[in-house]
């Protein structure tokens, strides 16, 4: 009996036993369950997350193009959202804050009417920009900078206006960039060799560069193979899609122009800004277009002047204009490089090359005697819609005479990893050394994640990509490549103005705020990485807004990034599912449990005149 009773006892404790274990296993489970669904929260948006998306990497989004139609992606939305209807036909090249008829309403002065004019909120266009008939995708680089498909711009004005400036010809169904313009006549290849002669274009001395009134960009074209990245604009004007050419070719532009307000780059960016037949009056307005060149260029930067009214004597017939009118203007410019302290090195033929100088210790005209204004703003980076002024800006101070103002930055590549002058100085507020290499290391990283998302990420299927919302550069720094280039974009509501890093980092960039249209065509990137953006603008502009301008600017089947908090990607990916753009969640790269997210999409390929059914829509 005794034993009998203990055998029941030691079942009886063995079920118990088992209960609890039981019951242990499922209330983990149930907790686990609870903290993925929202990392720990519990609220509605995990709620949301939970049911309406896989955070997985996602290999049923297809990142390949296709060019076969509409659709040829599945639509992984799952609950009711507004369509976003295609916009009629003739909007197909529309640059909202270049519009034609908006801007011949604005004085012709200094250029105004060719500056940004955005459209009121009641005037914007909330339809989705339809793609050309017969468009495809670009070339691949390096073709690309010398054939352009014809469907994609078909436009043929500058192939009359310029056939004797070798800038592009038509043939069959591309369009043929020779390399040719007005100022180089047997290249821009040999062009460039002209000014390597004077100019350290070969040792990474000279890294980023600016082309005003680059046309069709063929100097930044082939200053691509030297290592030169080269920020070229150029007006929307009667030559018909300059800059788009130049994007379709996948060499960095944007629209714009040298007008009554500053160029939209920091102090101190370039080292090498470039004026070739650009038209733009270097000795009106008391220097001011030449105040504004030396505010962007670098200490020891070069400015080149090619064309009238260089060596005007040699030309002054070809040019149609009196000697007395090309003697006078050159007289003007010589005189304000004289006051800007710039140094000049060498003219030869009809380009002119001069240096500024490296501080203010090397540079005697920049004496209290002297008569040039000092600009007062204590912030020359704070350029959004600010008019441009008859002054001068400061270098930063040096502790001798052969100190580099602000810096010396090493050749390219070694600047790309290199401590930046502007952080090592301290002189961007937040930032340390440490918290830089910080950035950097985290961005590789993140980078990292990308490509395992995207594989064809750094295999030339991108070529131009946007960053934009950039902070240190440090995206575009992850993934630099001669395959790609990265047009880096500082929000002007950021709190911190990191511009001048970047390009002190070999990179370019430009200042925008996103609540308006990006100077820029339709269809001109292949990529765009949005870190943080719609957390950023919350409560300043409509979201869709935002949704929209990107859809404007993106390539049929490019792609998108978006990282953000997930209770943001949850609104994102409602809009998003009504604009033909395909979707999906990841989690981010440390785990369910972080909160900040990663949305992937694609865009999928539809074009204009299509009378599907889906079309329609």
């Amino acid at each position: 009996m005794a034993i009998k009773s203990s055998s029941g006892e030691g079942r009886t404790r063995s079920s118990l036993t088992i209960i609890i274990v039981v019951g242990l296993c499922c209330f983990f489970y149930v907790l686990g369950a609870w903290q993925r669904s929202g990392f720990g929260r519990g609220d509605s948006i995990a709620l949301q997350v939970t049911q309406q998306t896989e955070c997985t990497i996602s290999p049923n989004l297809n990142f390949e193009t296709h060019h076969g139609g509409s659709g040829s992606l599945s639509d992984l939305g799952d609950s009711v959202v507004k369509t976003f209807e295609a916009c009629h036909d003739r909007y197909t090249d529309y640059t909202p804050c270049q519009d034609q008829k908006r801007a011949m309403t604005f004085p012709r002065e200094n250029m105004i009417y060719r500056e940004r004019h955005c459209p009121l909120d009641k005037e914007k266009l909330y339809c989705l920009i339809p793609a050309p008939k017969g468009y495809v995708a670009p070339f691949p680089w390096p073709k690309s900078r010398d054939y352009v498909p014809y469907a994609n711009v078909p436009y043929k004005s500058l192939t009359v206006e310029k056939a004797v400036q070798n800038w592009v010809q038509y043939e069959g169904n591309v369009f043929r960039f020779p390399g040719g313009g007005t100022q180089f006549p047997q290249g821009a290849d040999k062009y460039i060799d002209q000014l390597a002669s004077v100019i350290p274009i070969a040792n990474g001395t000279v890294r980023t560069a600016l082309d005003t009134g680059c046309g069709v960009a063929s100097w930044g074209a082939y200053l691509l193979k030297r290592n030169v990245l080269a920020m070229s604009f150029a007006p929307r004007d009667s030559h018909e899609a300059q800059v788009q050419f130049a994007l379709e070719r996948g060499v960095p532009a944007v629209i714009g122009v040298l007008g009554s307000i500053k160029l939209p780059y920091p102090s101190r960016a370039f080292d090498m800004a470039h004026c070739s037949r650009c038209l733009i009056p270097w000795g009106a307005n008391d220097g001011i277009y030449m105040m504004e060149v030396d505010r962007v260029l670098r200490p020891g930067g070069y400015w080149v002047l090619s064309g009238p009214p260089i060596n005007w004597k040699s030309n002054y017939q070809a040019w149609q204009r009196t000697k007395e009118d090309l003697s006078e203007e050159q007289e003007k410019i010589e005189e304000i490089a004289k006051l800007l302290c710039w140094e000049k090195v060498s003219e030869k033929g009809e380009i002119a090359i001069w240096r500024k100088r490296i501080n203010a210790e090397s540079c005697p005209g920049r004496q209290d005697e002297n008569p040039i204004n000092v600009c007062k703003a204590t912030n020359p980076d704070d350029v959004w819609y600010k008019k441009m002024e008859s002054c001068v800006n400061q270098y930063p101070e040096v502790s001798s005479a052969e100190e580099v103002a602000g810096g010396e930055l090493k050749p390219f590549p070694q600047r790309l990893k290199a401590i930046p002058p502007r952080i090592a100085s301290g002189s961007v507020p937040d930032f340390s050394v440490k918290s830089y290499q910080g950035d950097v290391k985290l961005w590789q990283k993140h980078v990292k994640a990308y490509k395992k998302i995207n594989k064809l990420l750094d295999t030339g299927r991108y070529r131009n990509i946007m960053d934009m919302n950039a902070g240190l550069g440090s995206f575009a720094a992850a993934i630099e490549s001669p395959k790609l280039w990265v047009m880096n974009v500082v929000p002007t509501i950021a709190e911190m103005s990191t511009l001048g890093v970047i390009y002190d980092r070999g990179l370019i960039g430009i200042y925008h705020d996103w609540c308006e249209a990006f100077s820029t065509y339709p269809r001109t990137y292949d990529l765009i990485h949005a870190n943080g953006v719609f957390s950023l603008y919350r409560n300043k502009c409509k979201m869709e807004d935002i949704l929209l301008e990107m859809d404007r600017i993106l390539r049929p089947e490019g792609a998108v990034i978006f990282r953000d908090d997930v209770d943001v990607l949850i609104k994102v990916k409602k809009i998003v599912g009504g604009m033909r753009w395909n979707i999906k969640l990841v989690d981010h790269e440390d785990g369910p449990l972080v909160p900040e997210k990663i949305l992937v999409a694609v865009k999928q390929y539809w074009v204009g005149g299509n009378k599907s059914k889906k079309d329609k829509h």
